[in-house]
């Protein structure tokens, strides 16, 4: 399979979901694609969507394919209702109906049970996860770190990271690029966001974390917990309760150091670590620590996979390449990229905008109505979870010329789609504080990376795996140094 031909829903994925396909509620015409008014639930539309299995709605075909159910499920609708892991959810095709939860209407919805639940697995009181003027105070707090004027401070930092990860590169090595680009994003954070230089050991602390939720919470984890009882020995969990340990304990350990020392810094650790709000209390222990564990996580995961994604369309790719390394040649005249060369890396952004297209690290954001409501004309109850499906919305034909083709071309043209056809950091007054954070990252460090090394594809399909985020697998690359 080239990467014009990310993935497909195969022959066995198709018979896998045939108990789903089996017993359909609705049609498969399709929803009104503008949002409706919120009129009375009552005389609303009934959702359209697979019946599933008895109990277990279609928890079994999302465990053995989560891309083949979120591809399939698409022709019932741009809203599908389906139950799994104890739960009803909606799944939403529609980029109005997004704007509606996200923006809009977003003070109709919340997070909801269903993704609270996994926020009790990884940082309950980080920003990511609360709510209401808790959440708001945090923001107001947290913002600060996240200004252009103290990205673009660490910016050097940023390529010095990138530099010193392909100087650990010899030629003709075999490289693993999910794994070489998510120690260069531990790193990154620990320099920026800690003002603190991660040694081997903690490096491997985080990573170790990352992959082990990634793994505990993957949905052929999820299915597997809801169908087994809770004691049953599990490798998965004990692997996941030892990882977490294993961070809790670095994060308490840095904490401690910087409230010992200086927190005059600007960095985020001192920001907390100092930090008051108006009515003069302080951060809780725990507080910092999930804010320090959201940020560690999130800002691993979602840079190295997008980087290495990157970098693997790439490698297939050498007429793209060639235009990248041309505008990289004519930008920075070869020298390191910097902050100042930004607004003129347009390619640059393209390559990396058009790689959270086709693989967007989180594939799906969360929410759950207050009360019954009503979109795009569906009746959607409270208990329901709606699944604002990125990964599907992506890969739309009604969105995107020939969708399934990476073609960074498409993002220097002028279109007329709707804005929420992308969002991969989400969107609203709770889009991603680090958005700008990890969009000045990607861009200097596939600058900086494309402009010294080119890589030689050993993987030759791409085809990825969900679990907390979108794992794209190892991505084995040969190293050839320019």
């Amino acid at each position: 399979m080239s990467d014009t031909e990310p993935h497909s829903l195969r022959s066995d994925d198709a018979a896998s979901l045939a108990a789903d396909s089996s017993s359909d509620e609705h049609s498969t015409s399709t929803s009104s694609s503008v949002d409706g008014s919120n009129t009375d639930p009552s005389s609303a539309d009934r959702l359209p969507g697979p019946r599933g299995l008895p109990l277990i709605g279609s928890t079994l075909s999302i465990a053995r394919d989560p891309i083949a159910f979120l591809e399939s499920a698409r022709k019932y609708g741009d809203i599908v209702s389906y139950g799994a892991y104890g739960t009803e959810f909606a799944l939403v095709y529609d980029p109005h109906v997004v704007e509606a939860v996200l923006v809009s209407r977003s003070d109709e919805f919340d997070k909801g049970e269903f993704e609270t639940e996994f926020g009790e697995l990884i940082a309950p009181d980080g920003i990511a996860f609360t709510e209401g003027e808790r959440w708001r105070r945090q923001r107001t707090l947290l913002q600060s770190s996240f200004t252009p004027d103290r990205i673009h401070a660490v910016a050097d930092e940023m390529v010095a990271e990138a530099d010193a990860l392909v100087d650990g590169w010899d030629d003709g090595d075999i490289v693993s690029l999910r794994d070489g680009l998510a120690t260069y994003s531990v790193r990154v954070l620990a320099r920026t966001l800690f003002d603190l230089p991660l040694e081997d050991d903690r490096t491997r602390t985080v990573t170790r974390a990352a992959t082990a939720v990634n793994e505990y919470a993957s949905p052929r984890r999820l299915a597997v917990g809801s169908l087994i009882p809770s004691w049953v020995p599990d490798r998965v969990g004990r692997e996941y309760e030892t990882a977490m340990a294993g961070l809790e304990e670095l994060v308490t350990e840095l904490v401690t150091e910087r409230r010992r020392t200086d927190t005059t810094g600007d960095d985020l650790l001192s920001v907390l670590a100092r930090a008051e709000y108006p009515d003069g209390s302080r951060l809780s222990p725990d507080e910092i620590r999930d804010q320090l564990v959201t940020f560690l996580f999130a800002g691993h995961e979602t840079t190295s996979t997008t980087l290495a994604v990157a970098c693997w369309l790439l490698a297939g790719n050498p007429n793209l390449r060639e235009k990248l390394e041309s505008e990289l040649e004519t930008v920075c005249d070869n020298r390191d990229p910097a902050v100042g060369d930004l607004a003129s890396l347009e390619y640059t952004e393209a390559v990396l905008r058009e790689a959270m297209r086709l693989y967007p690290p989180v594939t799906g954001v969360y929410r759950e109505p207050l009360t019954d409501a009503v979109l795009a004309g569906y009746r959607i109850s409270a208990d329901t979870t709606l699944q604002l499906s990125a990964y599907g919305i992506h890969r739309d034909e009604r969105w995107w010329d020939d969708p399934e083709a990476f073609h960074p071309e498409r993002w220097l043209a002028d279109t007329d789609r709707p804005e929420y056809a992308y969002f991969p950091f989400g969107g609203g007054p709770r889009h991603c504080l680090g958005m700008r954070f990890a969009m000045v990252e990607l861009q200097l460090a596939l600058a900086s990376i494309v402009s010294r090394v080119e890589f030689g594809r050993l993987t030759e399909t791409l085809e990825p795996s969900l679990g907390v985020t979108l794992d794209p697998g190892p991505l084995e690359a040969r190293v050839r140094k320019r």
